[in-house]
């Protein structure tokens, strides 16, 4: 890939759909990861105005320190950048507590986790309504379009995805490329929405450079049967993820009327 070129595009296409849309600049969440920090260093490379908001759900301490300290060097190499912080842990868990009770509280937990992306998505929203910003995305191309790893409506609720069509090892080169710092670039991806220290990994059950592979195996029209051992794992956790997450990455159906009965 040849990163900076790259780099130059995006900041381009960020900025050029920013003023023709006459939006003042962008909103980001900011959570720890390498990809709030990725798009968010690119959001800043264009000049505009971009509010970096850190959100805190019960949050693990690594993830808030690494989301303060980048801010903190955003802030110091773009004029443009302001912060806030807004602590949503008192709004979720009073949520929590008008919700109806459940016989096992283990029944609702990807429910939850899910709400917490959708307050933080609210929240976002808020902002760019207030100041006329856009409200950029953090998904990858393997986890918008291969695995479908987000949350409709949640992180997935955006006004454009600047890193959407680039593998997580292609916003790991830009990452190192912008001198993002080096405790993000190391950390274990992670969404945060648990409330304890699982991965993505955990949870997905193969690594994104095993993904990465498995995507570009089903492009290339493999099959499981064409597979093996480890390989043949990952191509099938691929295939049952896009698979179950389909109505993420369609355009929501629309029953449509015939004209016959109009």
């Amino acid at each position: 890939m040849q990163t900076e070129k790259v780099v130059d595009h995006i900041v381009n296409w960020l900025k050029t759909y920013a003023v023709n849309a006459k939006m003042e600049g962008f909103v980001i969440g900011i959570s720890g990861g390498i990809d709030s920090a990725v798009t968010s260093a690119l959001c800043a490379k264009t000049g505009l105005k971009l509010l970096c908001v850190e959100m805190p759900i019960h949050q693990a301490a690594s993830q808030v320190s690494r989301a303060y300290n980048h801010i903190a060097w955003l802030k110091e190499n773009f004029a443009s950048v302001e912060k806030i912080e807004i602590n949503l842990t008192p709004v979720f868990d009073t949520l929590i507590d008008v919700l109806p009770k459940v016989e096992k509280e283990e029944d609702r937990f990807m429910s939850l986790a899910n709400t917490r992306a959708r307050l933080r998505m609210t929240t976002l929203y808020y902002f760019a309504a207030l100041e006329k910003y856009l409200v950029a995305g953090t998904g990858n191309k393997v986890e918008d379009f291969g695995v479908g790893f987000y949350t409709k409506y949640g992180d997935g609720g955006v006004d454009l995805s600047p890193i959407a069509d680039l593998m997580k090892s292609e916003v790991y080169q830009i990452a190192r490329h912008l001198g993002i710092n080096k405790e993000i670039i190391d950390a274990a991806p992670t969404d945060g929405l648990w409330g304890d220290d699982r991965t993505d990994e955990d949870q997905l059950g193969a690594s994104y450079d095993e993904l990465e592979w498995a995507m570009k195996m089903k492009e290339n029209g493999k099959t499981t049967s064409d597979f093996s051992g480890r390989q043949k794992v990952v191509f099938d956790i691929f295939h049952r993820l896009n698979r179950a997450n389909q109505h993420k990455m369609i355009p929501i159906p629309v029953c449509e009327i015939p004209e016959k009965l109009r």
